[in-house]
């Protein structure tokens, strides 16, 4: 349980996880796991994004890719606060590299992961005033019935979801990839309402 033991321990175990190799839910890990962690009890924002990707799973720094470029432009600050594990948490719905699909895709977070560290971590965290909640998975774990049918509508519902009543609260993102170019030139709301608001926060909340 979380109550037993510190948030520099919490990391430790996170990091030495072995879980979806050893013990997994259905097919194991394709390749040795390298749990990313970055978290720290001074940090009052925090990331909730998908998963590692290949480069992250390489270099073992999260967000270290081109979808970690756009995100710190949304977010506007520079690698130098981004990884200032004393402002800002990064704690993902799976803390390993989940695999490729047949397509070259990642695969989806591993089931594993989310139930065994995901709520002790946020236990470990009571600091935390807001988390960017990106991507779906983890707008299914963070928003529960205020997550709407489709990632659009969640994300466009984004008022709703930073003003209930539950803390710490959540702002719903769509993932910071170049694939999803297509999504935010289909969608220039996200730019003129949410980027101006996101950076605000941003900006009070790692001073």
């Amino acid at each position: 349980m979380a109550g037993n033991r510190s948030l520099e321990t919490l990391a430790t175990q996170i990091r030495a996880c072995r879980l979806c190799l050893e013990n997994p839910l259905k097919q194991p890990l394709p390749h040795t796991p390298r749990p990313v962690v970055h978290i720290n009890a001074g940090a009052r924002l925090c990331i909730a994004g998908q998963a590692p990707g290949t480069r992250v799973h390489r270099s073992g720094i999260p967000f270290d890719d081109p979808s970690g470029d756009r995100l710190r432009a949304w977010m506007g600050i520079g690698r130098d606060v981004f990884y200032d594990q004393s402002r800002l948490a990064i704690v993902p719905m799976g803390f390993c590299f989940p695999g490729l699909d047949a397509k070259g895709g990642d695969l989806p977070p591993r089931r594993e992961c989310a139930p065994q560290w995901r709520a002790d971590a946020f236990k470990l965290l009571p600091q935390i005033e807001l988390i960017l909640v990106i991507g779906q998975y983890a707008q299914k774990w963070h928003l529960g019935s205020y997550r709407k049918k489709s990632l659009t509508e969640t994300v466009r519902d984004w008022q709703n979801c930073v003003n209930r009543e539950v803390r710490p609260r959540c702002l719903p993102l769509p993932h910071p990839s170049w694939r999803n170019t297509g999504w935010l030139k289909k969608n220039p709301w996200f730019e003129t309402e949410i980027l101006p608001y996101l950076k605000k926060e941003v900006g009070r909340l790692t001073c």
